[in-house]
């Protein structure tokens, strides 16, 4: 019988602790004594799998947008359904996993863009280059819908892709300081808006 990986379970419980605290709490706020205390690991584990805990937010960072990557996918490659219905899917899983009150706001990419941009490069990094592929997976169903007719882009997929994700991120941010899905359900609304007017 195969021997579980202790490395890949132990990190994994970490970083799935830290981004519940990170997501409550901020990343400056969530001391690492907490998230030792928190995941009951010793401090000797933590600094066995990460450098330091700027090298735990990068991993952080792409722990999450790799799952996030895997679920995307799911909305946006739904076999047989037109590529402005995937689109749609997508925005809208936005507005349920914001007004979810267990993920505090859902986006990982929301709750740390302002705070480590400028207290961690690596970080920011990150960051950029995460969101840039979310960017393309957009971009890659706006060209499906421009080849199965259900979607007749004005500009540049990617352009389009580009001002759909940044109008999201900005009405994901009001909504977590407003408390409130007013802005997000007034960007599905706009997004609706944009994608009948292209059709």
């Amino acid at each position: 019988m195969a021997r579980p990986n202790l490395f890949h379970d132990t990190r994994e419980h970490i970083l799935a602790t830290g981004e519940a605290l990170v997501q409550s709490r901020g990343f400056t706020a969530a001391g690492l004594t907490e998230l030792l205390n928190a995941a009951n690991v010793p401090k000797g584990s933590f600094y066995h799998y990460f450098k330091s805990k700027e090298d735990y937010g990068v991993a952080l960072l792409i722990r999450y947008f790799d799952q996030y990557d895997a679920a995307m996918g799911e909305k946006l490659t739904a076999p047989g359904r037109p590529a402005r219905e995937r689109l749609l899917s997508y925005f809208e899983g936005w507005v349920e996993n914001a007004c979810a009150p267990e993920t505090h706001g859902g986006c990982l990419v929301v709750k740390l863009a302002g705070e480590v941009c400028d207290l961690s490069e690596p970080m920011r990094e990150t960051l950029t280059g995460g969101m840039a592929h979310i960017v393309a997976r957009l971009a890659e169903v706006v060209e499906q819908g421009q080849a199965d007719g259900s979607i007749s882009c004005p500009t540049s997929p990617q352009a389009f892709a580009d001002a759909l994700y940044a109008m999201w991120l900005g009405a994901a941010l009001r909504a977590k300081v407003e408390r409130c899905p007013d802005s997000l359900n007034a960007a599905m609304e706009d997004t609706r808006a944009r994608l009948t007017f292209l059709q």
